[in-house]
């Protein structure tokens, strides 16, 4: 149907059904939204489920909910655009793949080497790094990925083995510090500044 300028307005054209279909066809743009929203810089790629990259989530996902309901552990929740995120300030992932098992759309890829390409990351504001004891990271690392090195004249230093780290999360949340985070991407420095 034209209007008085002669243009035509889809949404009276299409049924509800069809705009809808439309609708979840057309997938967020994260650059986009970050832009009205201000961010002038692009946002971090946030961490996904394992098995599941990015790219996969952001064209086949649903967001039906199934794999956050699915996991055990509790650390994944709908994030931006309600995507599913993981959250290692409520505990660490287990790589059981219930996740994968419960979702009804091709996001996981089960087929892949490694679950994810992260691991864990050390900032400045570690409790170690200024001086004070602490060891809480390696002693909630699982596969010892953390090793503190000793150092004359301060406490122990804790690089990380990037080539151990699986990128679980579990030395996330005990870290008083708040210093520990899990980075996306294939290549990790193992610097002790990371």
């Amino acid at each position: 149907m034209a209007s008085s300028c002669g243009c035509i307005k889809p949404s009276q054209d299409l049924p509800v059904r069809r705009r809808f279909e439309a609708m979840l066809e057309n997938r967020a743009d994260p650059a986009r939204r970050g832009l009205l929203r201000g961010r002038l810089r692009p946002a971090p790629v946030p961490l996904r489920p394992p098995y599941a990259p990015n790219d996969r989530v952001l064209e086949a996902c649903t967001r039906c909910g199934a794999c956050s309901a699915s996991c055990p552990e509790g650390i994944i929740a709908a994030g931006d655009g309600g995507y599913p995120e993981v959250n290692f300030q409520t505990g660490e992932c287990t790589f059981c793949g219930d996740c994968a098992g419960a979702c009804p759309s091709p996001v996981f890829d089960l087929t892949q080497n490694s679950p994810w390409f992260q691991a864990a990351r050390i900032a400045d504001t570690c409790f170690a790094r200024m001086g004070i004891v602490c060891q809480s990271c390696r002693d909630a690392c699982p596969t010892g990925a953390l090793i503190f090195t000793a150092t004359r004249g301060w406490p122990s230093q804790p690089p990380v083995n990037t080539d151990v780290c699986t990128g679980c999360g579990a030395c996330v949340s005990p870290c008083p510090a708040g210093a520990v985070t899990v980075s996306p991407g294939e290549t990790l420095e193992t610097s002790d500044a990371a």
